[in-house]
């Protein structure tokens, strides 16, 4: 199980950093907010990011808050797990994003945000729709684990043997996304709450893999002999479970036939 000490020693970084920002935007910032693993449970040390939201008055120059991260991040490596996502006030009520404020971290603020400093002001954040957080996962599932070299990994693994981070998001990246597009909680998924629904499926593909990346993530050592094995009987099965699923949601939505055509090439490059 995952300690409660790395959490409190994140959750200093997420204190100093948001004194950090308040200092370096003055009147433009509303609000601090803890988001994140960190703010509704499951950190692990091993995989989690330390992540925070900034809510201003207006979203125009950016280069005080790309300073201040850059600064706050050379203190440490555990600085370094510094992620920060940002917009304005206007922009966040209209759903929109004018800064660096996806879909699905909106909705984490919406429903987990935790104030470190400045305004409560997240019942004014306009909850995306599913059809959005829809479109915005399987956005990213193309532009970062689509690629020909995420895909060659899969086949062929070497980073994934040796780096903790990117064999838990790896694994369970897919996990998350069935869990959200499945189920209709109407909140952004964790991992435990996804990694135990997708478990208690009939017949759920790679279980043996969703469960050693769980271990890994709460800090089992990453041991090339134990994963690739893992690896090579279960992720390319857990991603065509994935694809096929998301083409029949992406279809039923009427998404754009270029990103169902995406999909469907992903699948064919993965064999």
């Amino acid at each position: 199980m995952t300690t409660t000490e790395p959490a409190a020693a994140a959750r200093e970084i997420a204190a100093e950093a948001a004194g950090a920002y308040q200092e370096a935007l003055g009147e433009r910032l509303i609000g601090a907010y803890l988001l994140g693993s960190l703010s509704y449970g499951g950190y692990s040390a091993a995989a989690s990011d330390i992540d925070l939201a900034l809510v201003l008055t207006d979203a125009g120059d950016r280069s005080a808050i790309e300073r201040t991260t850059e600064a706050l991040q050379e203190r440490s490596p555990l600085h370094r797990k510094l992620s920060v996502f940002w917009a304005s006030l206007p922009a966040l009520r209209e759903g929109r994003d004018d800064g660096r404020f996806p879909a699905l971290d909106r909705l984490q603020l919406a429903d987990d945000g935790r104030v470190l400093v400045g305004e409560d002001v997240r019942a004014e954040v306009a909850r995306p729709a599913a059809a959005e957080l829809l479109l915005e996962s399987a956005g990213f599932a193309v532009a970062v684990l689509a690629t020909d070299e995420v895909t060659a990994e899969f086949r062929a693994p070497k980073r994934l043997l040796v780096d903790k981070v990117w064999f838990t998001k790896a694994v369970l990246f897919p996990v998350r996304f069935l869990y959200s597009g499945t189920t209709s909680t109407g909140r952004a998924a964790n991992n435990d709450e996804a990694i135990e629904w997708y478990l208690a499926q009939p017949d759920a593909p790679a279980a043996s893999l969703v469960r050693l990346a769980r271990e890994v993530r709460a800090g089992h050592p990453l041991e090339p002999a134990e994963v690739e094995p893992e690896l090579a009987a279960g992720l390319v099965p857990l991603y065509h479970h994935y694809i096929e699923a998301e083409v029949r949601r992406l279809r039923d939505t009427g998404a754009p036939e270029d990103l169902v055509d995406a999909f469907t090439d992903w699948a064919k490059r993965l064999d």
